[in-house]
């Protein structure tokens, strides 16, 4: 079990890459952060496929995905507007239109700004984003 929360992230995006930049400049807590291509993903309890098509924060044992992910590193801020918009990313009907979101963002990341070729989501992923 790691002592520290851990950000995974898809190191060969560009986009990815630009986003954990610029939440690890705005956030006042922030985990540690490693792309999962220099991780040892078993030990994490994460597979392949889990890394393709999500980004996960590691916290002791729990594993956050997608939406979540971004709405427990809200939940660790100091500030009470950010923990609060954090617990309302996972709470229907937010949480919908949250995974939503994220579904479109991860699978036009190749299309944002940063992004190249490389960010492009493996094929199948319209079917896989449960």
């Amino acid at each position: 079990m790691r002592s520290r929360p851990l950000l995974v992230f898809d190191g060969d995006c560009g986009f990815c890459t630009t986003a954990v930049s610029v939440l690890e400049k705005r956030l006042a807590r922030f985990p540690e952060v490693e792309p999962w291509q220099w991780l040892d993903l078993d030990v994490l309890g994460l597979s392949n496929h889990d890394v393709t098509h999500y980004v996960w924060l590691v916290v002791g044992e729990q594993r956050f995905r997608g939406h979540a992910a971004f709405a427990a590193l809200l939940r660790m801020q100091p500030g009470r507007w950010m923990r609060f918009l954090g617990w309302m990313l996972v709470t229907p009907p937010f949480a919908w239109a949250a995974a939503l979101g994220y579904a479109l963002v991860a699978r036009f990341r190749h299309r944002l700004p940063g992004g190249t070729a490389a960010c492009a989501m493996p094929r199948g992923h319209a079917r896989d984003s449960s």
